[in-house]
């Protein structure tokens, strides 16, 4: 069970940690210090397990509802949770060393502009669930504080 406010949390830091990292790794002497490596995944870890807690008490719910726009809207949040970590899962692969925690990449330019990618794609993940996601789950509960039973 979790509830709207613990979803927020977990969105707040996500953003928070964003917005740091988008400075930091801006700044090539900055890119690869400890600090901002344990910061980057950190951020890696906390966009994962987020998606992990939607993924696992959010859908069920909506999947099941008489509802067929209830259970679109469902589908489409489930399918974009699987891109995104598709397309994470890549990047990771690309520019990291989860092992030591850190990054590896030869092009700064380029590991800066697939990363400001990859936060875009993030936020407008946070940005819709906040939006559409769950309004909808309180719509369909009735439940203004648990997002999920």
């Amino acid at each position: 069970m979790i509830t709207y406010q613990e979803l927020h949390v977990q969105n707040h830091k996500i953003t928070e940690l964003t917005n740091i990292l988008e400075l930091l790794l801006g700044n090539r002497s900055l890119c690869e210090s400890e600090v901002t490596c344990e910061l980057f995944f950190r951020f890696v870890n906390e966009v994962k397990d987020h998606l992990e807690v939607t993924d696992r008490q959010l859908y069920k719910q909506l999947l099941s509802h008489e509802e067929q726009q209830v259970r679109n809207t469902a589908d489409r949040f489930m399918s974009g949770s699987h891109e995104i970590k598709r397309i994470f899962g890549a990047y990771l692969k690309k520019w990291c060393r989860p092992k030591s925690e850190s990054l590896a990449f030869k092009e700064h330019s380029q590991f800066v502009a697939e990363t400001e990618e990859m936060f875009e794609i993030v936020l407008n993940r946070i940005q819709d669930e906040t939006e559409h996601l769950y309004p909808l789950i309180r719509n369909v509960t009735g439940d203004p504080e648990w997002a999920s039973a």
